[in-house]
């Protein structure tokens, strides 16, 4: 079947993900390759203290996305969309949408982004002995508690983006488990929310005298690969505005942009992990077994399937570097020079692989905003050295590029050294890893772990629910995701591996010392450079 028949017949997937600047569409056929795809830019707004999307945004920007993928499946193959195989839609994880008896949002939707319920994180912290975010649901709506705000005795359903999308395309209150151990803490064994943590919540609240308990107002979790619901005739007019979708299309679990990133780098198996390194960086590993310890830098969530992940993120990656980068194309510039960025970064980067092992004593910290994994609320960029240090251009990349790893670095410590967690492979994506071998380098030397990446790690979360909605639909009787992925998806492609280099790790180790020795001096420049 070629892919105009594949279309009209309905034998495909289409997955749609909310990120915080994109809302992207990929439609895949049988085989799991894209077939086309559909874009929205979008902006967050900053509102009475509150990071959010109106849900005009919300709408309009889906309503766009999933039109301008109608139009390449039309300018492509010269068909209408009229149905489709399956569908899933996951976005930005945590955050707050709470909604009353009439299903009417209560207050405006609180991103993932807001820093406003330390409190709240604290106390649940401290409760369930068990780290608890401040992005996460659940400290949302503790802290709503805490301020006493009104709205909280007339919730009757709480969810996430991406479960409300879901609720109002299907009719169902359900969460992929993985984006609903961002909302609270999911067991494991049970594939559910942690029924002790929810006693203890309850117990906590009761005091409040409200008519409703927590496992009522939050959303089913279902794992990857049960059916969440068909789409309704209203679902299909809110999705698509011309009318020409039909209802009665086969929904997965909604999900996360955690899960989705792990289905898309085919990371969901025991002892694997994916790091995503761009603007931000945050390390996914795969656990064997419960951590023993609570750390604040550690967030414990689950791959679709229900398994524990423990996840390391940072604020900030490759910002400052990007910059530093943009320096040295102005500097050629200058001298009449044309510059191909591309070439550029490949230069630059692979002459951080001619630099001394520790980057030769020199000292930066990439820090644009804050840094919670080293303390910091604000952060300002920098770049210090001793007179005694070996200041040429390849030490002065390689700190650059050790410096964007340097707070995940921390965490992962935690992990790989306090834990004992084991990896035996990490799959890499985003942009550190698009110059061939450098960033998978400096990764492996951070991890002391293989590193590979693959040409697929740069089709992103969109075709990642796509794949999730494709597993719904045609996996075999017993087809686990991990077995679906290696066979159905990836096809055994393993991607191109980078070991680490014994050198490479003992300097990483050497330049860790000295960052977080050298913490008191990013501390003076906040301070300072107002």
């Amino acid at each position: 079947m070629n892919h105009k028949e594949a279309i009209a017949a309905g034998k495909t997937s289409l997955g749609i993900e909310f990120g915080s600047t994109r809302i992207k569409a990929v439609l895949i056929g049988e085989d799991n390759a894209p077939l086309a795809s559909g874009s929205h830019e979008w902006e967050n707004q900053y509102e009475n203290g509150v990071w959010t999307y109106s849900l005009d945004a919300i709408w309009n920007g889906l309503q766009d996305c999933y039109k301008n993928l109608a139009e390449d499946v039309k300018n492509q193959y010269g068909e209408d969309l009229t149905v489709i195989g399956s569908i899933g839609f996951s976005a930005m994880m945590h955050g707050y949408m709470a909604f009353d008896k009439n299903g009417e949002l209560l207050v405006p939707f609180r991103t993932w982004r807001n820093t406003i319920t330390e409190a709240a994180a604290k106390k649940l912290t401290e409760e369930f002995h068990y780290n608890i975010p401040e992005r996460w649901s659940i400290a949302h709506l503790y802290q709503a508690i805490l301020n006493k705000e009104e709205h909280v005795k007339d919730v009757t359903f709480f969810t996430t983006l991406a479960g409300y999308i879901h609720w109002k395309m299907t009719g169902e209150k359900v969460l992929g488990v993985g984006d609903a151990s961002g909302m609270f803490p999911i067991d494991s064994k049970t594939k559910d929310y942690d029924a002790s943590m929810i006693e203890k919540f309850d117990a906590l609240t009761a005091p409040c005298g409200y008519s409703w308990k927590l496992r009522d107002i939050l959303p089913k979790a279902l794992c990857a690969g049960e059916n969440a619901g068909t789409l309704t005739e209203e679902g299909a007019k809110l999705l698509d505005v011309s009318g020409r979708l039909k209802p009665g299309i086969p929904l997965c679990p909604p999900e996360g942009d955690a899960g989705t990133g792990m289905a898309a780098t085919n990371s969901v198996a025991v002892r694997t992990g994916n790091v995503s390194a761009g603007t931000s960086v945050f390390a996914m590993i795969v656990l064997e077994k419960e951590l023993k310890g609570v750390h604040q830098a550690i967030d414990l969530v689950t791959t679709p399937t229900g398994d524990l992940v423990a996840m390391v993120h940072c604020n900030n990656c490759t910002s400052d570097l990007n910059a530093w980068v943009g320096l040295f194309k102005e500097f050629a510039e200058s001298f009449g020079v044309e510059v191909d960025m591309n070439k550029l970064f490949s230069v630059l980067y692979n002459k951080a692989l001619e630099g001394d092992s520790d980057c030769g004593g020199l000292l930066a910290y990439n820090y644009f905003s804050g840094e919670s994994i080293t303390g910091f609320d604000e952060g300002r960029p920098l770049f210090a050295r001793s007179v005694e240090g070996n200041f040429n251009l390849a030490n002065f990349m390689r700190v650059h590029l050790f410096t964007a790893l340097g707070a995940l670095k921390n965490g992962l410590d935690i992990l790989l050294k306090e834990e004992k967690v084991n990896i035996d492979k990490i799959y890499g994506h985003g942009g550190l890893f698009k110059t061939p071998v450098v960033g998978q380098r400096i990764m492996a030397a951070a991890m002391n772990t293989p590193v590979s990446v693959m040409e697929t790690a740069g089709e992103g979360g969109a075709w990642g629910i796509a794949v999730l909605a494709s597993y719904m639909k045609n996996k075999a009787q017993g087809e686990s995701l991990s077995d679906y992925l290696n066979d159905k998806v990836f096809g055994g492609e393993n991607g191109v591996t980078e070991n680490p280099d014994p050198s490479d790790v003992k300097g990483f180790d050497e330049f860790l010392k000295r960052y977080n020795a050298g913490l008191p001096i990013e501390r003076a420049a906040v301070e300072t450079l107002k």
